[in-house]
Parts: structure tokens; C-alpha cells; sequence
């Protein structure tokens, strides 16, 4: 223990003494105002002067308690006022974006109340157009300690927006699990001022503040007449590119789309936002977002198309991985349990427009918790992974292999055949090549410390249970239960077998 923390030790033990004496010394005095009865013997004067002390003495604190208590209530109304009442927005976002908190404010701007909001995704809140911003931003600050702003429009219903500016910062929830803490500031009247200023610019003063966008000045035809310096990042030096085709960069697949969307710009003089890829030189895509707009002369006939345009690529790919997060299992990258009833609705939807039966299949692996036990998860998270590629490799590409759980898969054959016998028969084929692929011993070679391996050789089967679906005969849901039932009826029946639902 140091000097400082000893110092400060005997200065709270002084002041703790001063305390009790001062409350000593007021209930001496509070008692000699009190009226007494006839003295008694001494000894019980003494203890009974005593007992009246600490009755006052304990008559005081509680009074200083209760004052303490309404001081603390009115502190936390006030703090709940200056919460709910602030002339910012106050919310407070889980790791997947939904709001856990909001104060009255933040509801106002979001023209909502509080109790609808809480567990809503926020970005649903948020101006299409500005989607791609918050989701760089809201990951930004899920990677970095530190605080972040960016402004963007906050849809308010009828086609209405308010223009805000979001300061935000990553906490650390109780259970260790991040959120993210935003302020809304109101910047609308800012951003009406800002924008008047720009609509008021003339076209040249326009080019030069988009910058960092690509801006282009295209003839009627598609041919570039002006390309912002931007350009250098995606096709070279800007000036090289006058005269030449705007649609030669173009994905192949997307170019007629772009095409008569730009024919169709110059037709009505209406721009209209599209996406495309767009090749490099080096053969690399970019992910392009495209805004057109018509340029008439002085006589009010089409003169020229301006086309801003950003790279989007970041936004794609921040978007691909938040689906990859919600629809498929991280381990095996097969589809989860949420992404198979959207599949297995699909096809029974299908069955029922074509006639023909569709499967489903419960596979359960036998005995994969020995494999655990003995050489721990990472073993079992390998034999998953090989499970899923076997399984994979036993159907076609229109049918779905998904991860229900731990050692359970499912397989949602489509559309087999019109007769219910041939489609338990090819039903049962594909059950059994997936039994005996699942059957083959499996090589797991398991990462031990230092870099090295143990390569292990594990014997596990499966059990399976199957069951046929057509037109509107049944549910998802009673589907699956069947499935697992047979499933069940052939672990009873010895496993590694397979068993029809009945």
C-alpha cells in the first residue's frame, strides 16, 4: 500500500469520527430539551440515558436517509426529463442495428412511439439512398473504439425526410456483448440551406463539387464529352477519355440494361438511379450506383446526359456479409434453419404448381458426441464440415442442404415426379447415396499446439428420416416434424438406416 492510500485512509477515518461526534454532541442536545420523568438508581439513569441517545441518534439518520432518498428521486426525474426531453435523439442500437433504447426526442424525429421502435431495425428508418452510408458507418464503429459522425435522411412518412447528423460510439453491454450509443442532431433547416446554395451553382460550379464522385458529360449517343479527375482511379487520365464509348466498361450482362436505361433518360428527361458492375482493365469488377440526368439547350431540346456515379463495392460486400450472418451457418456455410423454411416453402409452392412430390429429409449423425468427448469440438466441428461437403455432393443443384443444429441436416429435394411410388423410389435413392456417403470413415486431421496436426481416422454414420410432400396436403412445420420421426424410427431401428414417414 502506498503513502497516498494510507493518507487518504486516515482522512476518511477522521472524518467519520468528526461525523459521529457531531451526531453525538445533537443528541446530547435534543436530550437535555426532552422532558424527564423521576430519576431511577444511577446505573439505570446511565444506561437508560444511554438507549435515549441512540434512539435519537438512529431518529436522525433516518431523517438524513429519507432527505437523501428524496434527493436522489428528484435527481433521477430531472436526469429522466433531460433523457427524454433533450433537443437531440438518444438511441442506443444492438450488435445487429435493432434499438434496445430511445428517449422521447429520438421517437419525434423517427414519428413513431417509443414502445413500437424498441426492436426495430433502425436502417429501415433510414433514406434508401443513404442505406449504403449507414451500413459503412454502423460496422465502422462496431471494429473501432472511437467516435464517428455522418449525416444522412431519416424518412418521417409521407415522402417526408429530416435531415440528421448521427455521433455515435461502441459500448460494452453488461454481458460484454457491443452496442452502439447514437445522437441525433435535427440539421434540416442546415441541409435546406446547403442544398438551395447548390441548386442556385451553375453546371461547371456543380462538376467541380462532385469531385469525388465520378461525374461524366455524355452526347445523346452515350460518348464522353467531360470526365471528372475522379476517373483516373477507374480508366487512366480523363482527357484520354474524350470520343470514346461510355458503355465499353460495362459488364457484359448489364450493359443492354444501362443502355435503355439511358436511352429512356433521354426520351422522357427523367434520370433514374441503376446498379451495374463495371470492368477494369486488370479484369477486377467494381459495384456501380448511376444517376442520370437530362441537359436541354436554350431551346428546351436534349443537349447532353450528366451521370454521377459512385463505387458501391464496399456497401455490396458489407451487405453480402450481413446475409452470410442471418441466413447461413458460419461452420459448414450451408444454409441455417431460417433460410430453409424460406426454401422449403419454395417448394412446396412449386409442388403445387407443378403436381409433382417433393422430399424432405431429417439427417441426424449417429454417435457424434464420442467424437467430441474424446477429441474435443474442433474435431467435431471438422467432421460437421465434411458432412455438409458429402451431403452436397449427393444432390442436385436445385435442391437445398441446410444445418438444422448441432449434428442435424436437412434436404429439401424438389419436384420429383407426378406418382407418389417413383417419388419415394427416387426419394430413397438420393436418402441411401447420402447413408453411404455418410458411412465412408472420415481422415480429420486436428490442429494441436506449435502448429502441428493429429490426423485421426473416426467411424459415424447417420440416420435418416424421410417424408413426401405435394400440392397443399401439409404444413412446413408438420413436414419437419415428420421427417423427424422417421428419422427417430430408424435410430431405433438400429441406425445408419434410413425410414419413410408413414
Amino acid at each position: 500500500m502506498d503513502n497516498n492510500t494510507i493518507d487518504q485512509d486516515i482522512l476518511k477515518q477522521e472524518a467519520e469520527a468528526k461525523f459521529a461526534l457531531a451526531l453525538r454532541n445533537a443528541a446530547e442536545k435534543k436530550l437535555e430539551l426532552m422532558p424527564h420523568a423521576d430519576i431511577p438508581a444511577r446505573p439505570v439513569v446511565e444506561v437508560l440515558h444511554e438507549l435515549q441517545l441512540y434512539q435519537i441518534e438512529l431518529e436522525m439518520q433516518n431523517e438524513e436517509l429519507r432527505r437523501s432518498q428524496n434527493i436522489l428521486e428528484e435527481s433521477r426525474d430531472r436526469y429522466a426529463d433531460f433523457y427524454d426531453f433533450a433537443p437531440v435523439g438518444y438511441i442506443t442500437l444492438n450488435r445487429d442495428a435493432l434499438i434496445d433504447e430511445i428517449n422521447l426526442t429520438g421517437a419525434k424525429m423517427l414519428v413513431d412511439e417509443r414502445h413500437k421502435l424498441l426492436g426495430k431495425r433502425f436502417s429501415s428508418c433510414i433514406a434508401q439512398e443513404d442505406r449504403d452510408r449507414w451500413h459503412r458507418y454502423f460496422i465502422n464503429l462496431l471494429q473501432h473504439d472511437d467516435k464517428a459522425f455522418c449525416e444522412l435522411a431519416i424518412l418521417q412518412g409521407g415522402g417526408s425526410s429530416l435531415q440528421v447528423r448521427l455521433d455515435g460510439i461502441r459500448l460494452l453491454r453488461e454481458d460484454n456483448l457491443p452496442s452502439v450509443r447514437l445522437v441525433l442532431t435535427d440539421i434540416t433547416e442546415r441541409h435546406r440551406a446547403e442544398k438551395a446554395a447548390r441548386e442556385k451553382e451553375d453546371f461547371f460550379r456543380m462538376i467541380a463539387e462532385n469531385t469525388d464522385d465520378f461525374v461524366a458529360v455524355l452526347d445523346l449517343e452515350g460518348r464522353r464529352l467531360y470526365n471528372s479527375p475522379s476517373y483516373i482511379r477507374l480508366l487512366g487520365d480523363p482527357d484520354s477519355l474524350k470520343g470514346s464509348d461510355s458503355f465499353a466498361e460495362i459488364h457484359p450482362d448489364d450493359r443492354e440494361h444501362v443502355k435503355r436505361v439511358f436511352d429512356e433518360t433521354v426520351r422522357s428527361g427523367i434520370g433514374l438511379q441503376i446498379e451495374y458492375r463495371f470492368l477494369l482493365a486488370d479484369g477486377r469488377i467494381r459495384n456501380m450506383e448511376s444517376l442520370g440526368a437530362l441537359i436541354k439547350n436554350s431551346q428546351g431540346q436534349p443537349s447532353r446526359v450528366i451521370v454521377v456515379s459512385r463505387d458501391i463495392t464496399e456497401r455490396k460486400q458489407a451487405e453480402e456479409q450481413i446475409r452470410n450472418l442471418a441466413f447461413y451457418d458460419t461452420l459448414t456455410r450451408l444454409p441455417n434453419r431460417r433460410m430453409l423454411d424460406d426454401r422449403l416453402i419454395q417448394a412446396m409452392a412449386a409442388s403445387r404448381r407443378s403436381g409433382r412430390f417433393g422430399a424432405l429429409m431429417f439427417v441426424d449423425m449417429d454417435n457424434f458426441k464420442a467424437l467430441n468427448d474424446q477429441y474435443g469440438h474442433r474435431a467435431g466441428d471438422l467432421l460437421l464440415k465434411e458432412v455438409a461437403r458429402r451431403i452436397n455432393g449427393c444432390v442436385r443443384e436445385v435442391d437445398t442442404v441446410a444445418r438444422f443444429g448441432g449434428d442435424e441436416f436437412v434436404v429439401v429435394l424438389s419436384e420429383l415426379d407426378i406418382d407418389k411410388s417413383e417419388s419415394a423410389r427416387l426419394a430413397g435413392i438420393v436418402a441411401e447415396k447420402v447413408r453411404s456417403a455418410l458411412a465412408e470413415p472420415y481422415l480429420l486431421s486436428i490442429p494441436q499446439g506449435g502448429g502441428s496436426e493429429t490426423a485421426i481416422e473416426h467411424h459415424c454414420s447417420s440416420s435418416i428420416g424421410v417424408v413426401l410432400f405435394t400440392d397443399h396436403q401439409t404444413s412446413p412445420e408438420n413436414a419437419l416434424k415428420w421427417a423427424d420421426m422417421a428419422m427417430y424410427q430408424a435410430k431405433e431401428a438400429g441406425r445408419n438406416a434410413v425410414r419413410f414417414y408413414a
